[in-house]
C-alpha cells in the first residue's frame, strides 16, 4: 500500500509561485503515472497534470499549460508541482494520486492511491 504526503501549500498572492511536493512511500515506482488533480469548493476533481515515473512523459490541462511544470526525483520518491503566475481560480485543495501505466493520464477514476490534499488560495 502506498502512502502519499504532500506538502508546500498556502496563501499566495495572484503572480506568484508555490511548489508543491508529493513525497510517496511503500512502493517503488517503474512506470506509474505520477498525477496532481484539485478541487475547488463546489466544483469536481479536476486534472492538472502528470508524470510518467519512467520517461518522465508530461501531461497538462489547458488551463495550467505554461505556468505549472511536474517534475520527479526517482531517488527520493517524489513529485514535484511548481506554480508560477498564480491566478485567483487555482485556488483549490490539490492532490497527488498514482495512476495507470498505461492510457491517458487524466481521468481520476484510474488513480488508486491518493493523498490528503494540501490547500492553496491564491488572493486577488
Amino acid at each position: 500500500q502506498v502512502q502519499l504526503v504532500e506538502s508546500g501549500g498556502g496563501l499566495v498572492q495572484a503572480g506568484g509561485s508555490l511548489r508543491l511536493s508529493c513525497a510517496a512511500s511503500g512502493r517503488t515506482f517503474s512506470s506509474e503515472t505520477m498525477g496532481w488533480f484539485r478541487q475547488a469548493p463546489g466544483k469536481e476533481r479536476e486534472f492538472v497534470a502528470a508524470i510518467r515515473w519512467n520517461f518522465g512523459n508530461t501531461y497538462y490541462s489547458d488551463s495550467v499549460k505554461g505556468r505549472f511544470t511536474i517534475s520527479r526525483d526517482n531517488g527520493k520518491n517524489t513529485a514535484y508541482l511548481q506554480m508560477n503566475s498564480l491566478k485567483p481560480e487555482d485556488t483549490a485543495v490539490y492532490y497527488c494520486a498514482v495512476g495507470p501505466r498505461y492510457g491517458p493520464p487524466w481521468y481520476s477514476e484510474d488513480y488508486d492511491s491518493w493523498g490528503q490534499g494540501t490547500q492553496v488560495t491564491v488572493s486577488s
